[in-house]
């Protein structure tokens, strides 16, 4: 189900919270949502505006088709389709949990921990990381690399 900005309030502290860009979303991404869901909290996924993935790559697919597909994931209760910032959705959900990846672990931004603390939302790390869209990205690169360079 999609929520909207407006709607965020209304689930403060009643769902786990995940987010990204998930641009390729790859299978890494699936055993982290289902890790996530795991926890026993309704599973939102909040995903990174156009913007933002453009900041790492020029996105494959668009926020909206990242949208419609992670939200048919069973795994996945609820989507965002973020507009701005992880703080700033951080601060209007105030999630029960916010879930990373345990390669976060040490790396999370210092004004999400503050918010995290401030609004008592529990910071997770899940040990579920097998893989990476910047890795698969860069595999994909250099696939069409070496074959431009064939004879």
């Amino acid at each position: 189900m999609l929520l909207s900005w407006d709607d965020l309030p209304r689930y403060r502290h009643q769902v786990a919270m995940v987010d990204g860009g998930f641009d390729p979303l790859h299978k890494g991404h699936i055993e982290y949502f289902a890790a996530a869901a795991a926890l026993g909290w309704p599973l939102l996924c909040n995903i990174s505006s156009d913007a933002y993935v453009s900041t790492k790559h020029p996105p494959l697919l668009p926020q909206t088709h990242r949208v419609a597909i992670i939200d048919a994931i069973r795994y996945v209760t609820y989507t965002h389709a973020s507009s701005t910032t992880t703080e700033n959705v951080l601060r209007q959900l105030q999630p029960a949990a916010y879930v990373k990846g345990a390669d976060w672990r040490g790396k999370l931004p210092p004004e999400q921990e503050r918010i995290a603390e401030e609004c008592g939302i529990a910071i997770v790390y899940l040990d579920t990381v097998s893989d990476s869209s910047r890795r698969i990205l860069d595999q994909y690169v250099n696939t069409l690399a070496d074959q431009k360079d064939r004879p």
